[in-house]
């Protein structure tokens, strides 16, 4: 049996659940807007691992789930408990499940796409280029800091530099501007992380086990994933094939992060020297899929269905 946990209507949890109904394979969902009618525990003792999940009138043994596929949004930002306080039972009732269930999921025997432990290097960019760069890629000249007149002299040396988050939270990579220079006194109050600019293809390079997809992307806009939407830049993707070495060093990166599914930014440069920007450890492949028509879902579907009785 695989558990799906998320919102079912959301895009790559949909594709997921499509190619699991083609291949046959039974499922469950726990859906995250349905918390008020679902009860998780477990126990764990003599080194097994026993419990039992009640999704609605769906009820079943643990033991019987041997994947799992987690896409979950932070409970506190689910719209069913926007109208609750801080400290109401029933907000606690959903945090207390949730956490049960991450809980879990770190120990749990079969295949977790991806455990909460594995996902972690996402939340510190500075942490993750270090074991990017021990995989035999490259990583921009960057600079981490909060002092503006450092960020002049990394300027005055690179010249065209991009800027973005440090953390795990989605920013908008953006080219540093006359504009910016104006606010860069804010920076005092958060380290921002600047990287010099290198110019080349971007490849998104989608890791599912040992299976790969890669997509090449085309786009005026400094950060594609915004670039028709925000940018009004046209994007597009098409799907290519990569060296055997490359393709080697991203299964070897995914990995060693202890994940089973990854999304690698790679950006091709003069010369073939390939940079690595970061590793999605939850990537939103929909995108690409729907874009290029590559089986992404159907890969993962298959990854999932044939760990049945194994770990990943």
């Amino acid at each position: 049996m695989i558990l799906l946990c998320g919102i079912p209507t959301e895009p790559p949890l949909a594709m997921v659940r499509r190619e699991l109904d083609r291949l046959s394979v039974p499922y469950v969902i726990f859906n995250q807007r349905h918390v008020d009618d679902y009860e998780f525990e477990y126990q764990v003792a003599n080194g097994a691992i026993d419990g039992r999940l009640r999704l609605g009138e769906v009820s079943l043994p643990i033991a019987q789930i041997t994947a799992v596929y987690c896409r979950l949004m932070d409970v506190d930002y689910l719209p069913e408990l926007a109208g609750e306080i801080e400290d109401s039972p029933r907000r606690a009732y959903w945090r207390n499940i949730h956490a049960a269930l991450d809980e879990w999921l770190e120990i749990m025997p079969g295949c977790v796409v991806n455990r909460s432990s594995a996902m972690a290097s996402n939340f510190s960019k500075p942490f993750q280029a270090g074991v990017i760069s021990r995989h035999g890629f490259m990583i921009p000249e960057t600079l981490i800091t909060n002092d503006p007149s450092q960020v002049e002299s990394f300027i005055a040396t690179h010249g065209r530099v991009i800027y973005k988050s440090i953390s795990g939270v989605r920013s908008i990579v953006t080219e540093f501007s006359d504009l910016d220079r104006m606010r860069l006194e804010l920076i005092r109050g958060c380290p921002v992380q600047f990287q010099e600019r290198v110019d080349g293809i971007d490849v998104r390079v989608h890791v599912v086990g040992d299976a790969l997809f890669a997509t090449a992307v085309s786009s005026e806009a400094t950060d594609y994933r915004y670039g028709s939407s925000t940018f009004g830049a046209e994007v597009t993707l098409e799907p290519i094939q990569i060296g055997t070495d490359l393709m080697d060093r991203c299964r070897m990166l995914t990995h060693a992060l202890g994940l089973e599914v990854a999304g690698i930014d790679l950006r091709v440069a003069a010369g073939q020297a390939v940079y690595c920007f970061e590793v999605n450890p939850s990537p939103a492949f929909s995108y690409y899929e729907s874009s290029t028509g590559q089986p992404i879902a159907r890969a993962l579907a298959e990854y999932m269905a044939a760990s049945v009785g194994d770990e990943c």
